[in-house]
């Protein structure tokens, strides 16, 4: 019948869902998503919704899956989408490749971000008071009312890290270091970030996810370096 909505590669039509919808459900947990994000994951060949017979498009749930992994793993570990295209690729063809660094998906997808208050963050990370102020001075957690899970793994490290006598005073430099890099990211978006349209502006969230993937490939490369001459 003409002006019928084609049908999607699911069961059934109910189960569709406009962009506005996609946004409404996944906004709480990802705020940064915006119409042009979405079509801008599209364009990567990341998801590719269903379209009706007047071009809009329609998300299914298993788009909504993908869209939540994708997502997932570029605010969580700072994947770039190169290398989740080429994961999602391999899954789909029927094998069972590995994300670099160790990373579950399904870990990441089980659950969302958790807030915890100073006394929780203390408490989960095994810290003390004491600890947590020398991470907050020496710019290694940000200081809050709330704290999500990065400052739960950082604060566990330094616990650890204490134990072997190394401090948080002693890492003060890693905050100088983690702000050069932004600022070589930030040099190297000029050219895109100087445009204003929201196609310009996801392009250069994803540029610097790539730059800031690059940096830790030489950065880990050049401590298994100097691992090497130790072991020697």
């Amino acid at each position: 019948m003409a002006g019928t909505a084609a049908q999607p590669r699911t069961s059934g039509s109910q189960s569709l869902l406009s962009i506005g919808q996609v946004l409404s459900k996944l906004s709480p947990e990802f705020p940064d998503l915006t119409p042009s994000k979405l079509r801008f994951l599209e364009e990567r060949q990341l998801v590719s919704p269903a379209r009706t017979e007047s071009g809009y498009r329609k998300f299914s749930s298993s788009d909504m899956d993908r869209l939540r992994f994708v997502l997932t793993m570029q605010r969580d570990h700072y994947l770039p989408l190169k290398i989740i295209r080429g994961y999602l690729t391999e899954l789909d063809a029927g094998r069972s490749p590995e994300l670099p660094g160790g990373v579950i998906p399904g870990a990441s997808m089980l659950s969302t971000e958790r807030k915890f208050s100073r006394d929780e963050l203390i408490r989960e990370a095994g810290a003390n008071s004491m600890l947590l102020g020398d991470a907050i001075s020496a710019s290694l957690i940000v200081p809050a009312d709330l704290f999500g899970d990065d400052a739960v793994a950082v604060l566990k490290s330094l616990v650890e890290l204490q134990r072997s006598g190394i401090e948080p005073r002693h890492l003060r430099g890693f905050r100088a270091a983690a702000e050069r890099e932004l600022g070589l990211i930030e040099n190297a978006l000029m050219p895109v970030a100087r445009r204003k349209d929201a196609s310009s502006r996801a392009r250069a969230a994803e540029m610097a996810r790539e730059i800031a993937g690059q940096l830790e490939i030489v950065r880990s490369s050049l401590i298994r370096s100097a691992l090497t001459r130790l072991d020697s």
